[in-house]
């Protein structure tokens, strides 16, 4: 087994690696990536690697794996993980989570996104050579010791029809929510857009929903995001947009509309792309009730710093530490108990 200080030094050193790759390098990289998947433009693929080195810092890393017991593990298991493919490198986290902890991983990436994951896969091996015999990229998933796998809540049932058997980590579809005073600065309401409109609002830390104390700060939140109108030059983007519009005009469904993005009154959580729930809340008790009946299905909450509970600070959404795991389900003690 490769010694755990080695493991850590090789994601460190790749965290490294990818803040510093050379622009030629990286605009062959996400043009590959984009060929693949039209949703990874090369905006999104900036945004995810800057996440990826911003994680892999050595003091964010040393931190996060100081409470975890490594010498737990005497015997090295094949984790099979089934990766999604919604933002870029979204299988990242789970991949160094099976390595760190001492175990091979058998994975099978997402069609939408290997192109990133295999450049990945193959820098890291340059770092660490010993990691060749622990990572192996399958397109079959049978017979493992233990399974991670992540999608939506109808392919959870799937998974956890052939993986139940066996240990398994199994993840269900979850979005995000910001909540607002209604004293939000400029600064602070470009903050939640970043939160909104990066990735095209495809990640499960993308707000889809946010909970106002009046319905016409609705509007003020539209007017203030102008700077984003950008998105709509994405044909993909546009295309939901001009499909969300149609729907609701037909329907005669009350909504908001500032040319990009629609806003509709809605008590479900997740918003098709382009669109943003938004809800009134009565006072704080109201907010509170309304935030736990649904917190398992909401990934992060975005808030004025210390306003509520375990919240990220507006614009801080899409820039998760390694400790911030999916479905807030601790992948590492996982893996060290099997």
């Amino acid at each position: 087994m490769i010694p755990f200080q080695n493991r850590l030094n090789a994601f460190i050193q790749l965290g490294k690696l990818i803040a510093e790759i050379p622009v030629e390098e990286k605009e062959s990289l996400f043009r590959r990536a984009e060929n693949q998947n039209n949703w990874f433009t090369s905006e999104s693929c900036e945004k995810a690697f800057s996440g990826l080195s911003f994680m892999l810092e050595s003091n964010r890393m040393e931190e996060w794996l100081r409470s975890y017991d490594f010498s737990k593990i005497k015997e090295s298991k094949d984790v099979g993980v089934l990766m999604a493919g919604n933002i870029p490198a979204v299988g990242f986290h789970d991949f160094m989570a099976v390595l760190l902890s001492g175990h091979s991983i058998s994975a099978k990436l997402s069609s939408a996104d290997s192109v990133l994951m295999n450049w990945l896969i193959d820098q890291l091996l340059k770092i660490e050579p010993e990691f060749k015999d622990l990572i192996q990229v399958s397109e079959m998933l049978k017979g493992k010791d233990a399974y991670i796998a992540t999608g939506s809540d109808n392919s959870s049932r799937y998974f956890q029809y052939y993986f139940g058997k066996y240990p398994s980590l199994i993840r269900q579809n979850r979005t995000s929510v910001a909540v607002l005073k209604g004293n939000e600065t400029l600064e602070e309401l470009q903050g939640l857009g970043e939160d909104v409109f990066t990735y095209f609002g495809l990640g499960c830390r993308n707000v889809s929903k946010v909970y106002l104390p009046e319905e016409k700060y609705a509007e003020r939140l539209l007017d203030s995001w102008n700077s984003f109108s950008g998105i709509a030059n994405h044909h993909k983007y546009h295309n939901n947009y001009e499909y969300n519009k149609s729907i609701y005009l037909v329907n005669g469904e009350p909504h908001l509309d500032n040319g990009f993005l629609l806003m509709k009154k809605e008590t479900a959580l997740v918003s098709p792309i382009s669109v943003l729930f938004f809800e009134v809340y009565q006072d704080e008790k109201d907010l509170i009730e309304k935030l736990e009946s649904q917190k398992d299905k909401i990934q992060c909450i975005v808030s004025k710093p210390g306003w509520i509970q375990g919240s990220v600070d507006f614009g801080a959404a899409q820039n998760p530490g390694p400790q911030d795991y999916a479905d807030g389900v601790d992948t590492l003690d996982f893996l060290l108990n099997l």
